[in-house]
């Protein structure tokens, strides 16, 4: 038998050969965390901490440190949203924070939104943005203020772009992380009317 005959019938034909099985849709739900949420949501955040310049951060969150600020945005009725799969799994976070601590900010936060890494590109990140405003402004957020790496996250810029944040300035040469130096694209979103 020549080899070409061995190759072809060695082959299933195509009624006999196994069909792929169909691809799951990529499913998630946004809530609000939980406490017990917490491990996850810092396994998300250290990895950009280890392997990126969208976070300035060059020490890993602590579990005390991040119960510390949930507690903290809890306290002010601020959102602190997670993304999770049917099973329950965590695949992204999303929070505002106090923009500064002098009283005259106080309806002004600063927003954070990270996702897994396998969660990225799926309508993630745009599902708990929009979540997330409408929270912050329901919590009586007057303005959101983003700070945003100004290489490496092009997506975080795209995204608060289609929420209508605008560029209000940029900052550079402010940070030093992995042997360059790096600036801050600064973005704001008004929420609602001024007193």
């Amino acid at each position: 038998m020549l080899e070409e005959e061995y190759e072809r019938r060695r082959t299933l034909p195509p009624h006999l050969r196994k069909r792929p099985a169909p691809e799951t849709p990529f499913a998630f739900s946004v809530r609000e965390a939980v406490e017990q949420d917490l491990p996850d949501v810092r396994e998300i955040y250290n990895h950009y901490v280890a392997n990126s310049t969208v976070t300035f951060d060059e020490s890993p969150w602590t579990l005390a440190a991040l119960r510390e600020k949930f507690a903290k945005v809890r306290e002010l009725g601020y959102p602190f949203l997670v993304a999770v799969s049917p099973n329950g799994v965590v695949l992204g976070f999303a929070y505002v924070y106090p923009w500064k601590e002098k009283a005259a900010y106080r309806f002004t936060v600063e927003n954070s939104i990270y996702l897994g890494p396998a969660s990225t590109g799926k309508g993630l990140g745009t599902a708990l943005m929009g979540e997330l405003l409408d929270r912050a402004k329901a919590a009586g957020v007057k303005e959101v203020i983003a700070v945003i790496a100004d290489r490496g996250a092009e997506g975080s810029i795209a995204l608060h772009e289609r929420y209508g944040f605008v560029t209000t300035g940029s900052m550079g040469r402010v940070g030093f992380k992995f042997g360059r130096w790096l600036g801050v694209v600064m973005m704001q979103k008004s929420l609602g009317r001024r007193r």
